[in-house]
């Protein structure tokens, strides 16, 4: 059974590259293998991992409408462009969505995408699905069946209140999310109190907070791959406790 945990949050929060911590612990916790799935319009997760994208779901969708040869059907031509666009690593592999859809109906390639995609993902353990800032997904109803809502905050109300609106959203739209945790992350000395009155305030569950960190923000700077950070660095070693604690819950 496919264990799926899908993160949120708005922009500028480093949902990304806690996505990417993420997928860091599960392959070193031996919990193999991972299914990275870059969900985000503006595709970042593979520079938190390393990796360098060539073919996106989006590309597909796009080649459905000109490029299927005679004699081949819709839906092998979908099924071939799906394992064309996994990148496959030690551990994990990463599939990239791409960017919305352009002009015209595209229904039918994404009916065809959505069900090789289902299947595909029956190959894994764990899904980590890194989903576009804001909303927006969540209406569209791509984070509709998951185990854990991860919403990433950063330490300001503006940060919580986004992740309360997002709560809501997937109560009333009554999506099928298992739990819906908040980590707050860059979290400074002395914010403690304030957040723990905000986070009551919204009744957001908290899953843990991160503490601001230096070599995040250097390793970003650098365009370096943050899942290369040391299991001793401080942001690591928390977020690897929000982690343990998450699943074992």
């Amino acid at each position: 059974m496919t264990y799926s945990i899908a993160l949120a949050g708005k922009g500028g929060t480093g949902k990304t590259t806690m996505a990417g911590m993420l997928i860091k612990y599960l392959v070193e916790k031996g919990k193999t293998p991972v299914l990275a799935v870059d969900a985000d319009a503006n595709a970042n997760l593979n520079e938190v991992l390393g990796l360098q994208v060539s073919q996106t779901l989006g590309d597909a969708r796009e080649e459905m409408k000109t490029e299927v040869s005679t004699g081949m059907t819709k839906d092998i031509f979908m099924e071939m462009k799906l394992q064309e666009a996994v990148i496959e690593t030690s551990g994990f592999d990463l599939i990239v969505m791409g960017r919305p859809e352009g002009a015209g109906c595209y229904c039918a390639a994404n009916t065809l995408l959505t069900q090789s995609l289902e299947r595909l993902i029956d190959n894994y353990n764990f899904v980590v699905i890194d989903n576009e800032a804001g909303m927006e997904h969540i209406s569209r109803l791509t984070t509709s069946d998951v185990d854990i809502l991860l919403i990433v905050s950063d330490p300001t109300r503006r940060g919580l209140q986004a992740a309360h609106r997002i709560v809501e959203l997937t109560d009333n739209l009554a999506l099928n999310v298992g739990r819906k945790m908040v980590i707050v992350n860059r979290v400074r000395d002395g914010q403690f109190e304030s957040l723990g009155q905000a986070l009551d305030e919204y009744k957001l569950e908290l899953a843990g907070v991160v503490p601001e960190d230096l070599d995040v923000q250097q390793f970003d700077l650098d365009g370096r791959p943050t899942i290369e950070l040391k299991k001793e660095n401080e942001a690591v070693k928390a977020a690897y406790e929000i982690f343990d604690k998450m699943l074992q819950g």
